[in-house]
């Protein structure tokens, strides 16, 4: 099925295994201790927990799209450690209760090996007791929350992308020093828009700028005007951290009422996704956002592993239903998640969830070099807090297309670690 099906809410979960004996003469010929003999003739079964319908509907489908890319790769190139990869799909419906149920249904039913997926930061937050509880490697593929990598770590948490504090880190010299000194922040009110909003006003102030008032509007609020009416005042920039239909409904109504005259405008990338586009139109002309991928291919961009990530991802985002539609950080990052667990599982030999700390051990301090599974750069999986740190890209919007106004190195925007592991 398609994700056209997933529309008319006729999946909500689903497996997806390719059709080989991938494995199957292994277990027969392999004079390996029983146990891995008997898991060579199964495949490893990843569950992921995604937003395919609700408020992040849109970005779980290209999540979705991305994770797929991976298992199909894997699988058509034999597999991990000859075995194949079945993937479990629950959708979340946006909300942190089906989350969570859906995510122990996969603990505990299901029977997942690992995890691979995530999206909003309150639903990740809410999930994390499940896989610590039952011991299962979680690799979030979207969620952004500052505290899943800082006070509310775990040994079983890896993030294998940036989040706010490098982001900031990377972006803030240039809010400063090139469009103003005096900011507003308008965010997302729950869990990735609070902690993003504290990592861009700690790293605008360090940077001798000053933040003069921030506005949070509640996620899934279709009439902004009223918030909106509350923005006013004397400073240079509007920093915006939305996503999905939000940032759609901010960027058309701030328009409507004269705030892009008045301000610039400037946010996390999320708020220009490439699936966004056409619902924004004209209304995000000039707007300069920072993210770890946008589909430009300027100089260092430029790359065979892009481009060939971009074709592929084009392609299967038509078939999504998508039509015109670029891959956007959400494809991105879960390719990437995918094929950082496949390099942690045959570091590891990992088996099945008997060997997580085996897992675990071999994902700490991973380095994922450029290549086809790593297309957007080198990048760093630190063993402190299982955080990485990858390249950032700074753009502008301009007659609807990313313009590459910078790259930041991932060794410059990496923060301090903040966990301690329990």
């Amino acid at each position: 099925m398609t994700l056209k099906d997933l529309d008319k809410g006729q999946v909500t979960r689903r497996r997806v295994l390719a059709a080989s004996g991938i494995g199957l003469g292994a277990a027969v010929l392999s004079p390996m201790p029983l146990r891995y003999a008997l898991a060579q003739s199964k495949p490893y079964r990843i569950g992921s927990e995604q937003p395919l319908t609700g408020v992040a509907a849109l970005g779980g489908k290209t999540a979705l799209v991305g994770l797929q890319m991976a298992v199909d790769r894997i699988n058509k190139a034999g597999g991990i450690l000859g075995r194949a990869v079945e993937l479990i799909v629950a959708d979340d419906e946006s909300k942190p209760d089906s989350g969570r149920r859906k995510v122990e249904k996969l603990v505990t039913e299901d029977n997942i090996d690992a995890h691979v997926g995530g999206y909003l930061s309150n639903i990740c937050l809410a999930c994390v007791p499940v896989f610590t509880e039952n011991q299962v490697v979680n690799m979030i593929s979207v969620c952004l929350d500052t505290t899943l990598t800082t006070s509310k770590c775990n040994k079983y948490t890896f993030r294998p992308y940036d989040f706010a504090p490098s982001q900031a880190k990377a972006f803030a010299p240039h809010l400063v020093n090139k469009m103003g000194k005096r900011w507003f922040i308008a965010y997302a009110d729950y869990s990735w828009g609070q902690s993003t909003r504290d990592a861009y006003a700690n790293e605008i102030k360090g940077n001798g700028g000053s933040v003069v008032g921030t506005l949070g509007i509640p996620l899934g609020t279709a009439d902004m005007t009223p918030f909106l009416s509350k923005i006013s005042g004397d400073f240079d920039g509007l920093f915006l951290i939305f996503f999905g239909p939000d940032s759609i409904n901010f960027v058309n109504q701030g328009t409507d009422l004269g705030l892009r005259k008045k301000y610039k405008w400037a946010g996390d990338g999320a708020v220009a996704v490439a699936s966004q586009l056409p619902a924004l139109g004209d209304k995000i002309e000039g707007f300069v956002g920072v993210d770890r991928y946008v589909p430009v291919f300027d100089p260092p961009l430029d790359t065979p592993y892009l481009h060939a990530f971009y074709d592929e991802a084009v392609e299967r985002l038509k078939k999504a239903g998508l039509e015109n539609a670029a891959p956007d950080r959400y494809v991105q990052s879960n390719f990437e998640a995918m094929n950082a667990l496949k390099l942690g599982i045959e570091k590891s030999k990992f088996q099945g969830r008997a060997d997580s700390e085996k897992l675990i051990a071999a994902l700490e301090g991973l380095e994922m070099k450029e290549s086809a599974d790593f297309p957007t750069g080198d990048k760093l999986l630190r063993k402190e807090d299982h955080q990485a740190f990858v390249r950032e890209t700074i753009f502008e919007m301009r007659e609807g297309k990313y313009h590459l106004l910078d790259t930041i190195p991932w060794q410059k925007s990496e923060v301090p670690p903040a966990c301690t592991f329990a």
